[in-house]
């Protein structure tokens, strides 16, 4: 999957985002299930720290059943080897929250779909599981489709302020993406 990488890190602060986060999350949900309707395209989801989050922000949206596929929670390595085909190899080598892996991810969830779009997210929430080159907050996430690739973004905040930034920004990329045209081309 080829495309371009944003490696400059994001970061959105907990103050921030305030009681905006949760909001603006559900109508980056609404819009994008809006414009993938119009467009008669489709989307999967590959979810890792977010948890199902994201597939749970696109199913309050009515009508999204003619969109939305489903997705895989791969929480551990082993449901990501399982359920997306991501390489024993890029998981020892790189980790579960590297490039590599998000990119395959979004290529298994799209593969094993069939859709137009797929969009994976892979992080470290926090506070646990965070080393020095990779710290809480950190945040990769891909998308399958014509205008492929993958961003890392470094959220501030706690636990669920990670995860809420980490789908709201997976879902607004996929939305402005979507916005360049089909993704199958």
């Amino acid at each position: 999957m080829a495309g371009p990488v944003d490696r400059a890190p994001s970061v959105v602060s907990a103050d921030d985002r305030g009681a905006a986060g949760p909001a603006a999350a559900v109508s980056a949900a609404h819009s994008l299930v809006e414009a993938l309707r119009q467009r008669g395209e489709t989307l999967a989801l590959a979810e890792s720290c977010t948890g199902g989050l994201i597939g749970s922000l696109v199913t309050r949206v009515p009508g999204a059943s003619e969109v939305f596929w489903g997705g895989a929670v791969s929480y551990c390595d082993t449901a990501k080897q399982r359920l997306l085909g991501v390489s024993a190899h890029n998981l020892q080598i790189h980790g579960a929250v590297s490039e590599q892996v998000a990119r395959e991810m979004a290529v298994g969830a799209r593969a094993l779909a069939g859709t137009v779009w797929a969009l994976a997210v892979t992080g470290i929430a926090g506070p646990g599981g965070a080393t020095p080159e990779k710290p809480a907050g950190s945040v990769w996430l891909a998308v399958a489709g014509g205008h492929a690739g993958t961003r890392f973004h470094q959220f501030d905040g706690d636990r669920e302020a990670v995860r809420m930034s980490a789908a709201r920004e997976a879902l607004e990329w996929l939305l402005r993406l979507t916005a360049r045209g089909k993704g199958n081309q």
